[in-house]
């Protein structure tokens, strides 16, 4: 009587193969997205910087003062004319509540989600009349032209004059008026911010 030797997997080998790999699979399930989201917050803190040193030359050619607080014209349209004169040429849009949106932005100022930027100026820090303080900056997160607390919008920045950047992306008063403070909220809830001083 002869045996003969068949070769091939156990079914405890073809099981662990099995975990091990829907174990590599579920790692890069979690890892990717969030890799996703960390990319197009970076990408998110770039236009940040952009608009940043665009209001550095904004100031540089208009004696410093802010697009934001412009002499005789709304706060809304002063900032439609610096991001079509300063950030891109392309972009055209509306305002309301003091959020410029811009509705046609050629492919150099968009969000990493596709849509145009938002541009929202929410006060000087520490005005004595209208004005935010960096204790309630974040009531001023996360709202629509209607002024929804509700609405997610990831492609807003928003600006306050007499601003700067504290720890953690934390908005503190600045020392004059023509200190600006751009901030947005990353996906995952965390503050950027980023000023000009």
């Amino acid at each position: 009587m002869t045996t003969k030797n068949k070769k091939g997997f156990t079914i405890i080998e073809v099981v662990l193969v099995l975990a091990i790999a829907g174990l590599i699979f579920l790692m890069v399930f979690i890892a990717l997205p969030a890799l996703q989201r960390t990319q197009r917050n970076t990408q998110r803190e770039d236009d940040m910087a952009r608009v940043i040193s665009a209001i550095n030359d904004f100031q540089t050619n208009n004696n410093g003062k802010t697009p934001f607080n412009i002499t005789g014209t709304s706060a809304s349209s002063a900032l439609s004319n610096f991001v079509t004169r300063y950030i891109d040429s392309e972009c055209t849009g509306g305002q309301s509540n003091n959020i410029t949106t811009f509705t046609s932005c050629g492919a150099q100022f968009l969000d990493p989600d596709g849509q145009p930027y938002q541009i929202k100026y929410v006060g000087e820090v520490g005005a004595a009349t209208g004005g935010v303080t960096a204790g309630n900056i974040t009531s001023h997160l996360k709202k629509d032209a209607n002024n929804t607390a509700s609405a997610t919008f990831d492609h807003v920045f928003y600006g306050s004059t007499n601003a700067g950047c504290g720890d953690e992306g934390v908005v503190v008063a600045g020392t004059v008026v023509r200190q600006v403070a751009i901030f947005f909220v990353e996906e995952g809830g965390a503050i950027a911010c980023n000023d000009n001083h």
